[in-house]
C-alpha cells in the first residue's frame, strides 16, 4: 500500500475484479464521479457476510500486525472501508459472490442511505440513479455498452422522470440523422417578418404589392451570398421565346446580375432616381457611351451594359445591384399610396408600378433558377401567395397579348368583337396547384372582359409549369396537361404566353 491508501498508485475504481463505470462523457461532464458511491468488495479468502460488511482495518480486539515494506501508511492516516479494500486474488475468483444487501435503494436520488454500502457483482452492476442519469445521453446515442444499455433501461422502467428525459434525448437524436433538405424554407423570412412586425410594428411598413419583390431579391440574395469567387463566372444560358421559335444567349452569373440592375433601372428612373447606366457602368468601373441616350428597351440596355462592363463583371455587381433594390423598396414605402399607379416604361409597354415590382419579382425567380441550376444550387418557387400574383399578373397581360400578335397575323382573327368592359369569347385557364388559381382570357378584344358563361375552351396547367411558359423556358406545345374545347383558341392563349417572354 502507498501512502495514500491505494496499491501501486491505482485508482479506486481500478480494483481487480470490480466493474468500473465509463469516465464522464461530453454530455455529463459536471459529474463528480468522487462522490459516486462505489461498491465493496470481500476480504480475499472469506465469503461475503450475509447482513453487513465490517470495518476492513485492524480490529480494536486483535493486536495490530507489524506493517510490512509495502505497507507503510503516514502518520495519521486512516483507512477507510474502500482504501484497505486488498487486492482480489485467485481464490477469491473461485468463489461465488454474494450481493450484500442494504437498506436504501441503489437508484435513490437522493444519494447513499446510511448503513452498509452495497456491493456490486462482476457481471451485473448496480449503478446509482446518478449515474444512470448521467448516462441517457449516452444511451440516446447508443454509445453505452451492453452492461450500460442493461442498467439504464431496466432504470427506465422504474423512474418516470429518467423516462421523460430519455424520450427527449431520442427525440433530439433523431434530428441529427434527418434526410431533408437542409436549405431554409423560402417562406421562413416571411413567417419571422410577419412575427417580429406582429410585436413591434414597423413605422413606414413595406406595401403589400411590393412585398413578392422584397423577399425575391432577398432569396436571390441569398444564393448569391453562397457561392463562391469562381462561380459568379460560371456560364449560365437565358433562354426566351422570339418570332415562334426559341432563343437563347449565353452568360454569366455576374453578367445575369447586371441584367437584373440594368432593367431595375427602369423602375428606379420612373421614382426619380439615378439610373444604373447613366453615367457609368456600374461594377466594371468603365464609362457608359458618352452623352448617349439611356435606352427604354429591356434588351438594349442589357446589351447596353453589357458593352459598357469590360473585362466582365465579377462577384463586384452584387453590391450595386443590391443597393438599388433597397433603394427601391424603400422609396416605394415612403411614397404614400398614390405611387402605385405611377407609369413605368419598359419602351414598347408600360405597367403601373405595382405591376412593375410584380414583374421584377417574376424575374428575379426565374433568373435566380438560371442561376442555381448553372451552380447546382437548390432553390425552390416563391411563396404560393406571391406566385399567385405572378401568375394573375400574367394572365391579365395576355388579351394585349392575343391582340399584337393578331396584328401581326400570329393569331387567328377576332370571331365576336364586343363593347369594351362587354364578356366576350374566353378561354378558361385552369392553373393547379402552388400558387394556382382560375382566370377567364377574353380572346377577341384586349377591352373585353373574360367570362365563365363565354368560354369556348379550357387548358390546365400546373402553377409553375405555367410561369416556366410565360418566361419562354418550355414550349407551348410542352405546356398544357389538359386541353378541351376550341384547338385554336387554345394555340393562340399558349403562343401568347410564350410571347410574353423576353430577354
Amino acid at each position: 500500500m502507498s501512502g495514500d491508501g491505494r496499491e501501486g498508485g491505482r485508482r479506486d475504481d481500478e480494483v481487480r475484479g470490480a466493474r468500473r463505470i465509463p469516465g464522464p462523457r461530453g454530455a455529463v461532464d459536471d459529474l463528480d464521479l468522487e462522490t459516486v458511491e462505489r461498491p465493496v468488495l470481500p476480504p480475499p479468502g472469506g465469503s461475503a457476510p450475509e447482513e453487513a460488511v465490517p470495518e476492513q482495518g485492524v480490529p480494536e480486539d486483535e493486536p495490530e500486525e507489524e506493517a510490512g515494506p509495502g505497507d507503510e501508511t503516514g502518520p495519521g492516516d486512516e483507512t477507510g472501508p474502500w482504501d484497505a479494500v486488498p487486492e482480489v486474488g485467485a481464490a477469491d475468483e473461485a468463489e461465488p459472490e454474494e450481493a450484500l444487501a442494504g437498506p436504501g435503494e441503489p437508484d435513490e436520488p437522493a444519494g447513499p442511505a446510511p448503513g452498509p454500502p452495497h456491493a456490486v457483482t462482476a457481471s451485473a452492476p448496480v449503478l446509482s440513479h446518478r449515474v444512470l442519469k448521467a448516462l441517457l445521453g449516452a444511451w440516446a446515442l447508443s454509445a453505452c455498452s451492453a452492461e450500460e444499455t442493461a442498467a439504464v433501461e431496466d432504470h427506465l422502467t422504474a423512474c418516470a422522470p429518467c423516462a421523460d428525459e430519455a424520450l427527449r434525448l431520442r427525440d433530439a437524436v433523431g434530428l441529427l440523422h434527418t434526410d431533408g433538405s437542409l436549405d431554409l424554407d423560402p417562406t421562413l423570412r416571411t413567417r419571422v417578418l410577419d412575427g417580429c412586425l406582429g410585436r413591434r410594428p414597423a413605422r413606414v411598413p413595406i406595401p403589400e404589392w411590393a412585398t413578392a419583390y422584397d423577399a425575391e431579391t432577398a432569396r436571390l440574395d441569398a444564393l448569391l451570398r453562397d457561392i463562391g469567387d469562381s462561380d459568379w463566372h460560371a456560364p449560365v444560358r437565358l433562354r426566351w421565346f422570339e418570332d415562334e421559335r426559341a432563343v437563347t444567349r449565353r452568360t454569366t452569373v455576374a453578367g445575369v446580375i447586371g441584367h437584373l440592375m440594368a432593367v431595375d433601372g427602369l423602375v428606379s428612373a420612373a421614382l426619380g432616381l439615378d439610373d444604373p447606366l447613366a453615367g457609368a457602368g456600374a461594377a466594371g468601373g468603365t464609362e457608359a457611351p458618352g452623352g448617349a441616350e439611356v435606352p427604354l428597351s429591356p434588351t438594349r440596355r442589357t446589351e447596353t451594359y453589357w458593352a459598357a462592363t469590360y473585362p466582365p463583371a465579377t462577384r463586384a455587381v452584387r453590391e450595386p445591384w443590391r443597393a438599388l433594390t433597397h433603394e427601391l423598396i424603400r422609396t416605394t414605402s415612403l411614397a404614400g399610396r398614390n405611387v402605385a399607379e405611377r407609369s413605368v416604361s419598359y419602351g414598347e409597354f408600360a405597367l403601373p408600378l405595382q405591376d412593375a415590382l410584380l414583374e421584377r419579382a417574376f424575374e428575379c425567380w426565374v433568373h435566380g433558377t438560371d442561376i442555381a441550376e448553372a451552380v447546382d444550387y437548390p432553390y425552390k418557387p416563391p411563396s404560393a401567395a406571391h406566385l399567385h400574383r405572378m401568375i394573375d399578373l400574367a394572365a391579365r397581360m395576355l388579351p394585349a397579348a392575343l391582340a399584337g400578335r393578331r396584328s401581326a397575323g400570329l393569331a387567328g382573327p377576332a370571331k365576336e368583337l364586343v363593347a369594351p368592359g362587354e364578356p366576350g369569347r374566353s378561354v378558361h385557364l385552369e392553373v393547379e396547384g402552388h400558387g394556382g388559381g382560375d382566370w377567364y382570357i377574353a380572346l377577341d378584344s384586349p377591352a373585353a372582359v373574360g367570362s365563365p358563361d363565354r368560354a369556348v375552351a379550357q387548358v390546365a396547367l400546373d402553377g409553375v409549369e405555367f410561369c416556366q411558359l410565360v418566361a419562354g423556358h418550355i414550349s407551348p406545345v410542352e405546356a398544357a396537361a389538359g386541353q378541351e374545347g376550341d384547338r385554336e383558341a387554345i394555340r393562340d392563349v399558349l403562343f401568347a404566353s410564350a410571347s410574353l417572354s423576353r430577354l
